[in-house]
């Protein structure tokens, strides 16, 4: 997951495979996945040549919003740099295009201009994202990300969240390391899980209802394949938890129907001294729960994960 700062610093039945029950709901759209593969970089062309050529064979404008979304995510690459130094300063289109590296509010600013090419109404929307499980601390003096929502018509049903940035790939922790890695689940999001992942700085850009329970930076850390599950009132729902050795804790959390789920673990601790472990779960109703006895006395980070993809990140601190 990707984050910058502004001054600082992803029973036949049963085996559908959750990518295809997630097409299901957004739409197919392979031609225009596959038709921007075909164009390449155009890395000779300016914005508005290339916005063009993107959306010229699509009528419908969630077709060329998704164009646009694809050419960035294949050929924008997060400037891990820039972020540290420069924090989530804005850089002009015609400079990304030149240096093929933006922050959030980078490539959040060419989509929206590339949008705006193509006749597709388009704002950006600063705000927060947490990072990592040593974030679940007070608001930040200042939001760290930026993301956009796309207006296909009047009511607030045909508002849609992108986010060209985590479409794009994720950096290491300390935003020192990019790795391309391209998440369509950044486009047009699930928005209940978006509303877990990001705080908009200004709630009118809150599509959907808020999160209940915890407020946002005390939440769990919610990680991109949260969205491939569809990982979604889960307790506890507070990503700071306190607990005794060897003492039973709860977990739970909801899961899209017909989620293919083959092993459910904990990933406890970090580095060299990461620890896997593989839980007993009941899966009901698209409900998920276990229980776990921590064995170690101390804090670490605790990472759900299911089928190894993390879902949802605590940090734990258990004592005698």
């Amino acid at each position: 997951m990707i984050t910058t700062a502004k001054k600082i610093f992803p029973f036949l039945f049963l085996l559908v495979s959750v990518h295809a029950i997630a097409q299901t709901r957004k739409g197919d759209f392979s031609a225009v996945d596959d038709y921007v593969k075909s164009v390449g970089a155009l890395d000779t062309l300016n914005m508005g040549t290339i916005s063009y050529i993107l959306t010229k064979k699509f009528p419908d404008s969630k077709d060329k919003s998704r164009a646009i979304f694809d050419w960035i995510a294949y050929n924008i690459s997060f400037d891990c740099k820039a972020a540290r130094t420069n924090g989530n300063e804005i850089s002009t289109s015609d400079f990304i295009l030149k240096t093929r590296k933006a922050t959030s509010s980078g490539y959040a600013a060419l989509f929206q201009d590339m949008c705006s090419v193509a006749k597709i109404r388009c704002l950006t929307v600063d705000g927060y994202l947490k990072n990592n499980t040593e974030q679940f601390k007070e608001k930040p003096n200042e939001f760290n990300h930026t993301w956009n929502v796309v207006q296909l018509g009047q009511s607030p049903e045909s508002w849609y969240y992108v986010d060209p940035t985590l479409g794009s790939g994720y950096t290491d922790d300390k935003i020192t390391v990019f790795t391309k890695a391209y998440d369509d689940a950044y486009f047009f999001a699930d928005k209940p899980i978006f509303n877990l992942q990001h705080l908009p700085d200004n709630k009118a850009w809150l599509l959907g209802a808020a999160p209940k329970g915890s407020n946002f930076f005390s939440l769990p850390l919610v990680n991109n394949a949260a969205y491939e599950f569809g990982t979604t009132n889960f307790l506890p729902d507070n990503g700071f938890i306190k607990t005794k050795l060897n003492t039973s804790m709860q977990f739970s959390f909801k899961v899209y129907p017909g989620s293919a789920i083959d092993i459910v673990a904990l990933a406890i601790g970090e580095g060299k001294k990461k620890k896997i472990k593989t839980v007993d779960y009941t899966l009901s109703k698209g409900e998920v729960k276990f229980s776990y006895k921590f064995e170690e006395e101390n804090s670490y980070p605790v990472t759900i994960l299911i089928n190894n993809k993390p879902v949802l990140g605590y940090f734990v601190e258990v004592d005698d």
